[in-house]
């Protein structure tokens, strides 16, 4: 059920980018809202029914990726640059904020009373709608058509590579590249593609999807392997793992808009520095902290929190500076869906560590426990990894964005 939610999820989050370049963000984000409530509706009706309940949390993907692909997009598009980097960090903090309380609220449900009742919690997501419609300007549609094939393409490729990381047989590798290459030869034959070729070859823009790449794939891996930390070594349950994470996801809650700030204020690239030194050192004192209390582990990640709002805020920030106006919704769409991706891909990296005991030896010299020696090397890979991203974003925008494309302003 989790892989369907994410698939159409990722997939939903570029075409909705697409979609917002030619019609109204208020009448898509109205859209989504309705989509992802109407599949949660039907999940609780079926709950009987484990292929209907598949079809729910497909729905269910197909209309939650419309909100954070499109909110993405009105920042982009109607707030200046000197105010972007504060609105990004309330959006991360709010994503975080709803990360931590998630597995608390679903551990208790579950426990409690029944998983079908967690389709009850997005039709709170209802008396939003209003609120859309109030706040966000009328827009005319922009014109021109939707390059259904280009959109079949994509989505499809993505779908098959996605399912070849939960599921390695080679057919879906096979199907998956095979798509992308007919997509991008596609999109260089057509008048109206699903993307403009242009925009994949701007250098700072496939710098930062890149940066990303490596950067999301590290953190939601490790978000993947701390489940497995504080259960299996630590004796956890669900609930219990939920409130050993909850303090770091409050702290980026409060810390995402300082981030936003200090984008604003000092530039992308410091806040990216400061995460990314914040990320690193708390991936170091994990490793040798892991044989230690289940509250001990809790501190390190507060610091992990607090630098993973600061470079996703610095990242899609720069992002969006490298973008046009007519670029914003299916730039920022690629960006999400690059998210995405890597969240699967670090997932499912770790996950064939853990299971093939690569990395099962003794490297930190303070940690004793046999037991503990795949997570605590784990953690030094994550943060070598988060250094290799690091000094990629360095090569591509050094200590000062270069604004090289045309951007909007508010």
């Amino acid at each position: 059920m989790v892989t369907t939610f994410i698939l159409f999820f990722g997939i939903g989050s570029v075409i909705y980018g697409k979609l917002s370049d030619i019609y109204s963000l208020k009448k898509l984000i109205v859209i989504g809202i309705v989509i992802y409530n109407a599949g949660s509706v039907l999940g609780i009706l079926l709950q009987s029914s484990y292929a209907m309940v598949i079809a729910a949390r497909a729905i269910q993907g197909a209309g939650a990726s419309a909100i954070p692909a499109l909110i993405m997009v009105v920042v982009a598009r109607y707030f200046s640059m000197e105010d972007r980097g504060k609105v990004f960090g309330i959006l991360n903090s709010t994503v975080a904020f709803a990360v931590g309380v998630g597995p608390v609220i679903g551990g208790l449900v579950s426990a409690r009373l029944h998983w079908s009742l967690l389709f009850l919690i997005p039709l709170f997501t209802l008396i939003s709608i209003p609120f859309f419609r109030k706040v966000l300007p009328e827009e005319k549609p922009a014109g021109g058509r939707i390059d259904v094939l280009g959109a079949g393409l994509i989505g499809l490729g993505i779908a098959g590579l996605i399912l070849f990381l939960t599921e390695p047989r080679w057919y879906w590798l096979a199907g998956g590249i095979g798509l992308m290459v007919w997509f991008a030869v596609h999109i260089r034959r057509t008048s109206q593609p699903f993307i403009e070729p242009s925009l994949l070859r701007s250098p700072l823009f496939r710098s930062g999807l890149i940066v990303a790449f490596i950067m999301f794939s590290t953190v939601m891996g490790i978000m993947f392997a701390l489940p497995f930390i504080l259960t299996g070594l630590k004796g956890l349950t669900t609930s219990g793992v939920g409130w050993v994470l909850f303090p770091g996801a409050i702290s980026a809650v409060v810390f995402g808009p300082i981030g936003g700030t200090l984008a604003d204020k000092q530039g992308n690239p410091k806040v990216v520095l400061l995460g990314a030194l914040l990320l690193s050192g708390s991936l170091l004192l994990l490793s040798f902290l892991l044989p230690l209390a289940p509250w001990v582990i809790a501190v390190p990640l507060v610091l992990l929190y607090i630098g993973l709002s600061f470079i996703q805020t610095a990242l899609a920030n720069s992002v969006s500076q490298t973008l046009s106006l007519q670029e914003t919704g299916i730039g920022m769409g690629l960006f999400n869906l690059v998210g995405f991706i890597s969240g699967a891909v670090g997932s499912a990296l770790v996950g064939r560590v853990l299971d093939q005991g690569l990395l099962g030896f003794r490297l930190n010299p303070l940690v004793a426990d046999p037991g503990a020696w795949a997570y605590s090397n784990l953690m030094l890979v994550f943060a070598l990894a988060i250094l290799l991203g690091t000094l990629l974003y360095f090569r591509a925008y050094g200590f000062k964005l270069r604004r090289t494309r045309t951007s909007p302003s508010g």
